[in-house]
């Protein structure tokens, strides 16, 4: 067993998704991606997650995914950030490998996205699921994203995972998540769940029982300030920021990859990392796009 820094319950607060720099000829930037989470330890997040969809992870290799996550645990050594890396594969056996190489690598956490392609039964998904939580004792957040798997639990049967699991954490990804976590958290009450979604849902989540919430990389301070203000109990300041927020990442998230290239210009534009190239097949702003990034810039201070 390995020594455990964080247990599933201290998996909370804002955890963003670190975005994966490239150079303008499309190689890994690694300059750059120290330089981002050198940031990003810096503005007040409580975790950082690498290979999320917002670190572009199906458009790396084999060798630069081991790099990055070497490097990210390595650039991150010593902070008090949890650090968390997400297994992706489809295959149960190498999710299985990948999970126990980045606990030994050192992860304080991982992420698992459930396996969808070529749509596997529901039996096949839990077992891999199950097997990769028991192949690991550091926490592990489930993804329970039913629009990409196609797989619909109920939240009885969460609840299940959540007791037969303790290191289990749940980044629930349904749409919309309100209500779901509420009935989840009805059955589980010792669970700790998170939410994505660029944080549109984030007040009504922490209402709910959510305990953090996972956006993506480039405007984390602002995550944060929503944070410390509904942990202060100001919650009119928390609606307010959120509220000037919202307009933003609604429309950034009608597509995943809109938002991906839209928030790693913001952080070309706040000199954060040197390119804001994208891996292709992706997302090509419009003027009209690159003056909102402008605005929105303005209107945070960022």
């Amino acid at each position: 067993m390995m020594n455990v820094r964080y247990q599933a319950g201290q998996i909370a607060g804002v955890n963003p998704i670190a975005a994966m720099p490239f150079t303008a000829q499309g190689e890994v930037d690694e300059q750059s991606f120290a330089a981002l989470l050198g940031h990003l330890a810096g503005v007040g997040v409580q975790g950082i997650t690498l290979f999320g969809i917002a670190s572009e992870f199906p458009k790396l290799d084999d060798r630069e995914r081991e790099r990055l996550a070497q490097m990210f645990v390595g650039e991150l050594a010593g902070s008090p950030l949890y650090r968390a890396i997400s297994v992706t594969d489809h295959s149960t056996e190498v999710a299985v490998k990948r999970a126990r190489y980045y606990a030994g690598l050192g992860a304080d956490a991982l992420m698992l996205l459930p396996p969808f392609f070529l749509q596997p039964s529901p039996q096949a998904i839990q077992a891999h699921i199950f097997a990769v939580l028991e192949a690991v004792d550091i926490p592990v957040m489930v993804q329970y994203a039913p629009g990409e798997t196609g797989l619909p639990i109920t939240p009885e049967q969460l609840a299940a995972v959540a007791a037969r699991y303790p290191h289990a954490v749940f980044k629930i990804e349904c749409n919309p998540p309100v209500d779901y976590t509420r009935a989840f958290l009805a059955q589980a009450p010792q669970a700790s769940v998170l939410n994505g979604y660029a944080g549109l849902y984030m007040l009504q989540m922490l209402a709910a029982g959510g305990k953090g919430v996972m956006p993506g990389c480039s405007f984390s301070e602002i995550y944060v300030r929503i944070y410390r203000h509904w942990q202060a109990g100001e919650l009119e300041q928390a609606q307010a920021l959120h509220q000037a927020l919202l307009p933003y990442i609604q429309r950034w998230m009608s597509h995943c990859e809109y938002i991906i290239q839209a928030e790693k210009t913001i952080l070309r534009r706040r000199g954060i990392i040197a390119s804001d190239y994208c891996r292709h097949p992706g997302w090509q702003l419009t003027p009209e796009d690159e003056a909102l990034i402008d605005q929105f810039i303005d209107h945070f201070h960022l």
